[in-house]
């Protein structure tokens, strides 16, 4: 916690610049020029935001039904090689996920990105999420990196917290003429559920906090847009592309970046 601390006045101290100049409307704007001194945090803060709540949809469903049906379905003699694949698909490092996701995922998924679009088009709704101005690399093509890459985390942990429930409470479920479904439902997941909420969350944290392998995949263009296929920017891509050639301003800017991605990573754990 003084780490933590020490790290949290430190940033922010080299920060302050940045935050006294810019004000609250400079600073939550969405003009990010660095030619004019404008560093608004708006569409990094944004590009964060929706690529980790992606994430989260497609992980969780997932990563929760893999590890009720290792826990509760699949024999122990199967399930311990399955385990074994997760753990390892959980220490891939990020570069090598987002090497793969602009090689081969962003040149392949572009074209079925501009099918939905073509088949939304004039569709309330779902024209201004999935319509026109498609790219590849794009903040659902992030967010899919980050869900494949934050679902063996979630996996293993919510796997570690179901094995934990009582034998007797699930055989008891079973006497009372339950079926395994509604076994799962009445005994495991209220016995569970706090313990795949955390898992969830750090999950969440690690998938706002993931730096590479998003800079990789997301397109670089700062912009709040509702067009989830479109190209975005999120805080970590940000201060990796552009730290090193900051300075001023310019780098008190980016710093302040580091401390509201801090603050809200700290918050949600």
């Amino acid at each position: 916690l003084v780490i933590l601390v020490l790290i949290a006045v430190s940033t922010s101290q080299q920060a302050s610049s940045w935050f006294s100049t810019a004000g609250f409307s400079g600073i939550f704007s969405t003009v990010w020029n660095p030619a004019t001194n404008q560093f608004g945090a708006m569409a990094y803060l944004y590009g964060t935001v929706i690529t980790a709540v992606i994430a989260i949809i497609i992980a969780v469903p997932v990563s929760v039904a893999i590890a009720l049906l290792l826990t509760q379905v699949v024999p122990q003699r199967w399930s311990q090689p399955i385990v074994y694949v997760i753990d390892l698909l959980a220490v891939i490092p990020s570069v090598v996920w987002g090497l793969w996701g602009i090689l081969v995922l962003v040149p392949w998924i572009q074209g079925i990105y501009a099918s939905i679009a073509s088949g939304v088009t004039g569709i309330p709704v779902l024209d201004s999420l999935f319509g026109s101005n498609t790219s590849g690399a794009s903040f659902f093509t992030a967010g899919l990196i980050l869900a494949i890459m934050i679902t063996p985390i979630i996996t293993s942990l919510s796997r570690e917290v179901i094995a934990t429930v009582p034998t007797i409470d699930k055989e008891g479920a079973y006497a009372l003429g339950a079926t395994r479904w509604e076994m799962i439902r009445g005994a495991v997941w209220p016995h569970s559920q706090g313990g795949v909420v955390g898992a969830v969350l750090v999950g969440l944290g690690r998938a706002m906090g993931e730096t590479i392998a998003a800079a990789l995949v997301i397109g670089s263009s700062a912009q709040v847009t509702s067009r989830l296929f479109g190209p975005g920017y999120s805080i970590p891509s940000v201060i990796a592309n552009q730290f090193g050639e900051a300075s001023g301003e310019f780098r008190s800017a980016l710093i302040g970046l580091g401390v509201f991605l801090f603050a809200i990573t700290i918050v949600i754990n």
